[in-house]
């Protein structure tokens, strides 16, 4: 199944229909014991999120998004 939302992706997976690949948003899951991670070996671990935008001067919604990962500490000062 291929969903376009991160929750339907979640739900089929605490149902039992398949692996889904979901990261910092199942820890709560796993740790009790209702979901399992497999391929532990072949997991990227996530450092935080990388932006790309080709413009020097980036819309205002882009840079709101930016202070807004910087504030809840996802991005590092380089982006």
């Amino acid at each position: 199944m291929a969903f376009n939302a991160l929750a339907l992706t979640l739900t089929a997976a605490l149902a039992s229909l398949g692996l889904a690949y979901l990261e910092d948003v199942v820890q709560q899951h796993v740790r009790a014991g209702r979901l399992v991670q497999v391929l532990a070996d072949w997991s990227a671990t996530m450092t935080g999120y990388h932006l790309y935008y080709p413009n020097r001067q980036p819309s205002l919604a882009i840079a709101l998004l930016v202070e807004m990962l910087r504030y809840r500490g996802h991005l590092d000062e380089d982006g």
